[in-house]
């Protein structure tokens, strides 16, 4: 087995051996780095290859020893968007961070001139002088600011405005601004105003019959007969991700060509987890879904759907465009959706069916004695978040609990009072709660677990925290013992609690998740109860 092979869905490293170039985007975009002033728009459907040609073109400039810094807005928290003013100086703070300066900013923001021309002031009389070589500012998914539409319109103008300015102010021409997005612009933009109608446009294509072969090769398949390439890509397209996850299977000999196709007729096995993450996104938005049934389902191609749906389905690379006409992507892609999404014309509306969905889901999934979530729902809801956070790449924290000392109060009291007690504690846990894609849930007996999807080991911490500390507020009592096991007096019931927290990947297992949570939450026991311990293996977001 090779080492250091990467895996499906991860970044390629500059130097990888399993890149394979798409021509001529790799050459022009080389081309373009190097002209001052330059403005690069690649655009591309998530699993498309974006992150691996974006290292790419940061070693390109490392080679011309450019300065590189790399915005990716999916990693700004939705306070920053509150205001123009808030945006930009968080913009303008985290330039000067990578480019090892001190930030003084408010040496150069003047609120009563704008906070558009204050950046442009900030970068031009500070950021650029302080630098001798040009700088690559790379934007990674610049789709995240489009739903905030007058920041966008604001902030697309300002990076507009500074492009222009390269053609007459010899400073800014050290500036090659790099954006990247899975999407077309749908909000409102006046077209003169926008900085994706200047610049070199590139758009990332599917592989070609011969780039798959080539893959395969690098692969040491020896597919030499090409009608295996095309039995495969009459399944997967040209897709980079679903063609990486196939000839790596193949190539780990976890699975043989004709059983990956004949699976691929189930949408079964390797791309399981991958399809079940795109029907959950589509399940949370009615309308994307029920556009998508049409896709699906079409004889032909012409179908009326409003831009804003088609700029979604295409960022989600769910349908080929050609013109007004749109189909699925892939023949996976159809045959699966058409099953997952199959909703009979003239049948009970959507909004109806899911509140009755809503109704039968209460009965099956929460705990009768608790009035949260049951484990048969936990154990459901851990199994997507973790390939939803896998798809996405976002966090995903796992909050453990147990009460301590729970027994005496049941031994004390009696059994009926120890439910009563149960009921009040998770619905304490639950008021802590304010996310409504947070969950809680209760594992089994006096232990309760929490479902934490977007949030780092920092948050999961705080949350944890005021849980311990609203449970202690209830003072509901039971005995203390004493060393000799003999009963005192009377204290109040406290919890212990254990964190793990992941951007989930192949490296880990969901088992090792868990358990590393469950240890974090008996170290907890150990070291004197009534405490919050974060794993010492999975804890994403904490720097201490």
């Amino acid at each position: 087995m090779k080492k250091n092979i990467t895996l499906p869905g991860d970044p390629l490293p500059f130097n990888s051996c399993f890149y394979i170039e798409r021509p001529p985007v790799e050459s022009d975009a080389h081309a373009e780095l190097l002209k001052p002033g330059s403005l690069i728009r690649i655009k591309a459907p998530r699993h498309m290859g974006k992150s691996s040609l974006m290292l790419q073109l940061i070693h390109q400039a490392q080679i011309h020893e450019y300065s590189v810094v790399t915005i990716d807005f999916k990693l700004v928290d939705t306070q920053t968007f509150l205001s123009l003013n808030n945006f930009l100086r968080w913009f303008c703070m985290n330039v000067a961070r990578q480019l090892s300066l001190a930030s003084d900013l408010d040496d150069y923001w003047d609120e009563e001139i704008g906070s558009k021309v204050s950046a442009s002031i900030y970068f031009e009389s500070y950021l650029l002088e302080q630098i001798k070589s040009p700088l690559v500012l790379i934007l990674n998914e610049v789709d995240y600011v489009f739903q905030y539409q007058q920041i966008a319109q604001d902030f697309l103008l300002l990076l507009r405005n500074w492009h222009e300015q390269a053609k007459q102010t010899p400073i800014w021409q050290k500036v090659r601004l790099v954006l990247f997005h899975s999407t077309e612009v749908y909000i409102p933009l006046n077209i003169n105003q926008s900085p994706f109608n200047v610049g070199l446009s590139l758009k990332l294509p599917e592989f070609t019959v011969e780039q798959v072969t080539e893959l395969a090769r690098r692969y040491e398949l020896d597919w030499c007969d090409s009608q295996a390439v095309k039995n495969l890509m009459y399944w997967v397209g040209g897709q980079p991700y679903l063609i990486h996850q196939a000839l790596y299977d193949l190539y780990q000999q976890k699975i043989s060509l004709p059983e990956l196709l004949d699976n691929c007729t189930k949408g079964k096995y390797i791309y399981s987890g991958y399809l079940r993450n795109l029907l959950n996104i589509l399940l949370q938005d009615a309308e994307l879904s029920q556009a998508y049934n049409q896709v699906v389902n079409s004889p032909n191609s012409n179908i009326n759907l409003s831009d804003n749906l088609v700029y979604k389905l295409d960022s989600l690379g769910l349908i080929k465009l050609s013109g007004y006409n749109y189909e699925p992507f892939c023949e996976l892609y159809r045959l699966f959706f058409q099953k997952s999404l199959l909703i009979e014309s003239n049948a009970i509306p959507w909004d109806k069916l899911k509140k009755e969905n809503e109704k039968l889901q209460l009965l099956v999934n929460i705990d009768k004695l608790t009035q949260v979530a049951n484990r048969k729902c936990f154990d459901e809801t851990l199994e997507i978040e973790w390939e939803r956070m896998t798809y996405i790449q976002e966090p995903l924290s796992l909050i453990l609990a147990d009460l301590d000392n729970f027994k005496f109060h049941n031994d004390t009291y009696g059994h009926q009072s120890g439910d009563n007690c149960l009921h009040k504690i998770a619905q304490a846990i639950n008021s802590v709660i304010k996310n409504p894609d947070h969950l809680v849930a209760r594992y089994g007996g006096e232990e309760f677990v929490l479902i934490l999807p977007q949030v780092d080991a920092e948050a999961a911490i705080f949350i944890a925290e005021e849980i311990r500390e609203t449970v202690k507020s209830l003072r509901i009592k039971i005995p203390e013992l004493t060393k000799k096991n003999q009963l005192t007096n009377m204290i109040s019931l406290t919890i212990s609690l254990g964190i793990a927290c992941i951007i989930p990947s192949g490296d880990f297992s969901l088992r090792e998740f868990f358990e590393a949570a469950d240890q974090a939450m008996y170290q907890a026991k150990k070291l004197g109860r009534d405490r919050t311990i974060l794993s010492s293996k999975f804890k994403f977001g904490y720097d201490k």
